[in-house]
């Protein structure tokens, strides 16, 4: 897929244009997303809710117990409050609009909380609604600190996207640039809402904030992380990473993707990842990791091939760490099925194709994993449409996953964004 960018720079670096003292932007955005599969086994084919409970479902596309449904609503907003120091907040809101007992049974976010009123049609699923970010942010020179609530983007530790509503986290960052061409990070993150939810999924998990979009300690006792991304030589982009996952991991997170000078439009990556277990998981084995990529862009054509390997005896994934779905930085990862390619003794390929055809852009990939110590395997093929008309986006996936001793799962997804 696409190459890792790290915007976690971009997100903090508040003071890097001029504003006007008094200059306040706001943004939003609605969303209305959609998942359907054909899952005929386990509790989708006996048709039971998210409170266990008969909807008379017998599974299939379009079935309630195959389905999830939700909207969000996002409002943002920034502001100088003086030379040099800047503040942001955006507040969520989520609703399932009463879509679960109707024609889902399953929602696209564990922050609802869920009312179980005896109906045997099945809970009533509630609106949520939190501050997702509300931070503030000085500049002085080439350095911005910045404090509160946020976005992360790191490559263990970062804000999931793919979903609903992003989890986000309780941090203090720090960015320095004064050296040439070179992006210095420090981090404390304390808290975070990344979570599976308490309302659960019928076979199928969507949700990366937890219950109503509680704010609970990151890992064990937070974490600290420490970044450099360099670009003296042109061509290159080169980064390196450290985490201190307190009284769990030490990790580590190299890579570097270089634009070929000798082919125009190719692009060349290479990625090592390590964790290092301590404190409660002191017994069992570290982890590591280290994935390759080549890519090609020529006009509105765009391809790439990645392959990755992961240890065999690791017992900590290489994943993000902030939510319970297993979606990862490494170039190999699946377009929907997370939590594979990260995991210990698998060998992944990736192929993508991506093609603006003026009337839509169009996306194909596919991804195989093996597993060593199983013998087992996985294979996902995607192909998605989307279509910008004004400030609606629209997007439509169709997804089948073929895990080797299950059923294969056939899926229709669908998204809509309205963006102001």
């Amino acid at each position: 897929m696409k190459l890792v960018k790290m915007s976690l720079a971009a997100a903090v670096l508040l003071g890097a244009s001029a504003f006007a003292i008094d200059n306040v932007k706001v943004s939003g955005d609605a969303k209305l997303f959609y998942y359907t599969d054909d899952t005929s086994n386990g509790m989708a084919s006996e048709g039971l809710d998210v409170a266990g409970l008969d909807t008379g479902s017998e599974g299939g596309f379009f079935d309630k117990g195959n389905s999830a449904a939700d909207t969000a609503l996002r409002l943002g907003v920034t502001a100088d409050l003086a030379k040099g120091i800047s503040m942001g907040a955006t507040g969520y809101a989520v609703s399932t609009l009463g879509l679960e007992n109707n024609l889902v049974s399953n929602t696209w976010t564990g922050a609802h909380g869920a009312t179980f009123n005896g109906s045997n049609l099945g809970a009533a699923v509630d609106d949520q609604a939190w501050m997702g970010e509300l931070w503030l942010a000085a500049t002085m020179g080439k350095t911005t600190a910045k404090l509160g609530r946020m976005e992360l983007d790191t490559p263990f530790a970062f804000s999931e996207k793919w979903s609903i509503v992003p989890n986000t986290f309780e941090a203090a960052v720090l960015i320095n640039q004064d050296l040439p061409d070179t992006t210095l990070v420090g981090a404390w993150v304390g808290k975070g809402n990344g979570g599976p939810g308490t309302l659960g999924l019928v076979g199928i998990d969507l949700g990366v904030v937890q219950a109503d979009a509680e704010f609970t300690t990151f890992g064990v006792d937070g974490a600290y992380a420490a970044g450099i991304v360099n670009n003296s030589f042109k061509p290159a982009t080169v980064q390196a990473w450290y985490y201190n996952v307190v009284n769990v991991a030490d990790a580590f997170w190299l890579q570097a993707d270089i634009n070929c000078q000798l082919v125009k439009g190719l692009t060349i990556g290479a990625q090592y990842a390590e964790v290092d277990t301590k404190g409660v998981y002191n017994a069992n084995e570290d982890s590591s990791a280290y994935a390759f990529k080549l890519g090609y862009a020529v006009d509105a054509l765009k391809v790439s091939a990645a392959y990755s390997s992961t240890d065999e005896n690791g017992f900590l994934n290489i994943q993000n760490v902030a939510t319970n779905n297993g979606q990862s930085k490494l170039y190999t990862e699946t377009y929907w099925t997370y939590g594979v390619v990260g995991s210990e003794g698998v060998d992944a390929w990736n192929l993508t194709a991506e093609y603006d055809a003026k009337v839509a852009k169009l996306g194909a990939y596919y991804t195989n994993a093996e597993h060593d110590a199983s013998n087992g395997s996985m294979d996902e093929v995607a192909v998605t449409a989307s279509k910008s008309f004004g400030p609606l986006d629209a997007t439509l996936a169709y997804v089948n996953t073929d895990i080797s001793g299950a059923e294969a799962v056939n899926s229709i997804q669908a998204y809509l964004t309205l963006n102001f």
